[in-house]
Parts: C-alpha cells; structure tokens; sequence
C-alpha cells in the first residue's frame, strides 16, 4: 500500500449554514478532487459537548452526495494545555469522532496546544495534560477506527509556550497509541522554525516518522510579528505570516521535501488552499498529486 493514499482541499462553511459548505463541495468536485477536509466547527453541530442531532443528520446526508474521501479538521482553536477548558474541548473532540464515524471520516485534526505567556501554569504539567487529553481522546476513537492526527502550530504572540515540530512528535511518540498520529503541517513547521532559528528541514524530518496527515499550503517562512496588512493580499504582498497560498507560490522546496521523507501508512496530503485561490487550485492538485506520485516512487525505490 502507498504511504500517502490521496489529496485534496479543505472546506468549510462561510455563514454557518449548509448551503455555503454545499456550494465549495459542488465547487471541488467540478475541478475533480476526490479527497477533502471538512471544518465541521464552521457548522453549530455540537452544544455543550453534545451533537445536535437534527443537523448532524443533514451534514451526513450532505456528505453523501459526494463521492468524496473525507477527514475531519476538529476545532481551530483546540488547546488541550488549558486547564479551564481542557475538559469542554475533550468533549467536543468525541462528539467530532462520533460524527467522523458516521460520514467515514478516519482522521480528526487536534491542534497542537500553547500557554499564554502570563498564564500560572506549569510548562511539564501542560505538556501532561495534552498527553492525558490525547490518550482519553484516542481510547475512545480506537472503536471508530479514526485516528487523531495533531498539529504542529506557530507561535502566535510573545512569551507563549508552544511546542516545535520536533516535540510534538515526541508527544506523539509518548503517549504511544495507535490512534495518535503526528500531523506536519509544513508552513506552520517553516514559520516557527524561522522565529526560533532552527532548521526547518530537521523539524519536518523529526515528524515524518510518526506523521498520519499532513497540511500543504505555501507560504515564506515569515513570522507575523506586529504587522497587519489592512487587507489580507497585503500579507501576500509581502509575504509575510501564514497564507495559505497555491503551491509554488512561495519558496517551500515541495519536491525535495516530498522525494527525501517518507510518512505513515495511510497518508492523506490535504492542501489548506481555499475557495479564494479557486482559479489555482486546479494547478495546485496536480501538483500534489504529482508530489504523492514521486513520495511512493521513492519509497518503492528504497524497499528495493
């Protein structure tokens, strides 16, 4: 079986409403992409922990006029280093993988945790809890067979605890379960690895061994910092933060990345290039579909 098995685009709802997430289905599915990640956290789904079942029932019946594969990005802002509302986001998380379950979604997205720099808690006992939070988050998704990946993220404000590429793959491989993968999220890996002046390339290779998911966009590697663009092209502009742009657009070195590291199993390489590049997109997947293609190459090469 190839490493990485498909590609895609990630979609989500720009009003909260149905119709929205239909229309960037529809939209996808004319350029041909089969593979896409829904933000299910653009919906009202869940309350308090518990899927509001009336509209669980109509995403599922919306999913099904796709002949799409799909994953599932959980909350955006997942943190399970906070201890006020750890508990709350676990809860969510499980009724994300109830409803995974019921549109054959196999992957949950889990976002890397953060303290905040004036934030009376203990930096080990954080990374303990995400680890107990991920460990409670994966027993119950094992019987769905869906597998949480979690996401390497960039610091967003100064002082801030957050973890690097390279430890959230040591969180992965600590708690040691099968349902726990590591998620490379290239862009974000690039950013951080500029603000704290590591290697990029040696963070992603720290990944890779135990990464089930990963997230394509392009971008330069330049922190945000203070700046804000007063429109969000002005950020492009200059080519700072976190874009989101077409692959090729910035200067990620995909092919090289993609012809040295090697994934786990089952490997969806999901692009978070959205409907604001439509007229790119098409460019963009047979661009990864090509970067998939060269990935499994090398990887018949090397069992050879």
């Amino acid at each position: 079986m190839s490493n990485i098995i498909a590609t895609g685009f990630n979609a989500g709802s720009t009003n909260g409403e149905l119709e929205s997430l239909e229309a960037d289905l529809r939209a996808l599915a004319e350029i041909g992409v089969d593979t896409v990640e829904l933000g299910l956290t653009t919906l009202d789904l869940i309350a308090g922990g518990r899927i509001i079942r009336d509209r669980a029932d109509r995403v599922v019946a919306l999913t099904k006029k796709f002949d799409f594969r799909y994953t599932v990005h959980g909350l955006v802002s997942s943190n399970f280093m906070d201890p006020v509302t750890c508990r709350y986001q676990i809860d969510a998380a499980k009724a994300l993988v109830e409803i995974c379950d019921r549109i054959d979604a196999r992957i949950l997205v889990q976002h890397g945790g953060c303290l905040r720099a004036d934030q009376i808690f203990d930096r080990a006992a954080a990374d303990i809890c995400e680890r107990e939070a991920l460990l409670e988050l994966a027993d119950f998704a094992e019987p769905y067979g869906v597998r949480i990946a979690l996401e390497n993220i960039f610091t967003t404000e100064p002082g801030q605890y957050r973890q690097t590429p390279a430890e959230v793959a040591e969180t992965v491989k600590a708690v040691n379960h099968p349902n726990v993968v590591a998620l490379i999220d290239f862009s974000h890996a690039y950013i951080e690895s500029t603000y704290r002046g590591l290697n990029f390339r040696e963070q992603i290779a720290a990944m890779a061994p135990v990464a089930g998911h990963l997230h394509l966009h392009d971008s330069f590697g330049r922190p945000q910092g203070f700046y804000k663009g007063f429109h969000p092209q002005e950020n492009t502009a200059m080519g700072i933060g976190d874009l989101h742009m077409p692959l090729g657009w910035g200067d990620i070195d995909w092919e090289s990345i993609f012809g040295e590291l090697q994934f786990l199993p089952g490997t969806v390489a999901m692009m978070e290039i959205g409907a604001r590049y439509r007229a790119e997109q098409l460019e963009s997947l047979e661009r990864a579909r090509g970067l998939m293609a060269m990935n499994n190459r090398e990887k018949a090469i090397a069992a050879e």
